[in-house]
């Protein structure tokens, strides 16, 4: 079954895997299409070696659909990178990625999990919010390239768990 042809929920089809090596040609095209100043090769071969990263990858058989890259300090974890393929977008990969980092972050003991967003990125705002995010501060200026703020969220490990489908567990 390809993904593309029906709007089917992620964990029908995709599978959460550590990102490898061999994984950063899918990944570096989905980063290049995803952000307007997009890591480069050698940051993501950095986080793969990096002890406090974890690095993720949705796959569909050999294909990646998207990533996570968040770093686990406890009692924290901050995440630092997420994308979808665009042609996969709004099919709840990102949600599945961040639902399994929240899990790995319970299952470890963190507290607490924080990210920054762009301000003008209301779509990922709306997937954070929707796990339980809240805003707790602005970073001005945070994005160089543009002078854009970033929002900073944050998910208290502690709270009820939202199910895949939305609802609190």
């Amino acid at each position: 079954m390809n993904p593309g042809d029906q709007p089917l929920p992620a964990r029908d089809w995709a599978t959460i895997e550590p990102m490898t090596a061999a994984d950063l040609d899918q990944v570096m095209a989905i980063e290049q299409v995803s952000f307007r100043r997009p890591w480069t090769r050698e940051g993501f071969l950095v986080e793969l070696k990096r002890r406090p990263a974890r690095c993720l990858v949705a796959r569909q058989g050999r294909n990646v659909c998207g990533y996570l890259v968040f770093w686990l300090i406890p009692p924290e974890i901050h995440v630092l990178n997420l994308a979808v393929r665009p042609d996969l977008r709004r099919r709840k990969i990102g949600r599945l990625l961040m639902e399994y980092m929240l899990e790995y972050g319970r299952d470890t003991g963190a507290g607490e999990v924080f990210l920054e967003v762009r301000t003008s990125n209301l779509a990922a705002q709306e997937l954070y919010r929707s796990l339980g995010f809240s805003l707790s501060g602005r970073r001005r200026d945070y994005y160089a390239e543009d002078h854009e703020d970033a929002l900073i969220m944050a998910f208290s490990l502690d709270a009820p768990q939202k199910t895949f489908d939305g609802r609190a567990s």
